[in-house]
C-alpha cells in the first residue's frame, strides 16, 4: 500500500502535457508493411512535416514508413527485371 508521500508514477506531472503520437506516421507505417507503398511514402512525408511543426511523437514511424516503402519498391523493380530477363532467356529458339 502506498503512503501519502509516494508519488503516483502512472499520471504525468500536472504541468506537463502528454505528447500524442502522429496518426499519419502510424498509418503510413502500417500501409508500408501491407504494401501500399506510394501512399505510405506520401503519408510518411506529411507526418514528418506535421511532427516538425507540432512536436508530436511518431517520427520513427514516419521514417520507417518511407524507408520500408522505398525498399519494397526497389526490390519489386529488381525482381521484375530478373523475371523479364529469365523469361527472355527461356524464349530462345534454335532454327
Amino acid at each position: 500500500m502506498a503512503d501519502a508521500h509516494t508519488p503516483d508514477v502512472a499520471r504525468p506531472a500536472a504541468g506537463a502535457p502528454a505528447r500524442s503520437t502522429n496518426v499519419l506516421g502510424v498509418v503510413g507505417f502500417v500501409l508500408a508493411i501491407v504494401g501500399f507503398n506510394v501512399i505510405a511514402i506520401i503519408l510518411g512525408a506529411v507526418a514528418l512535416s506535421q511532427i516538425k511543426r507540432t512536436g508530436e511523437k511518431g517520427r520513427a514511424f514516419a521514417l520507417a514508413a518511407i524507408w520500408i516503402a522505398i525498399i519494397e519498391i526497389v526490390l519489386f523493380v529488381v525482381i521484375l527485371i530478373i523475371a523479364f530477363a529469365i523469361a527472355a532467356a527461356s524464349n530462345v529458339t534454335v532454327s
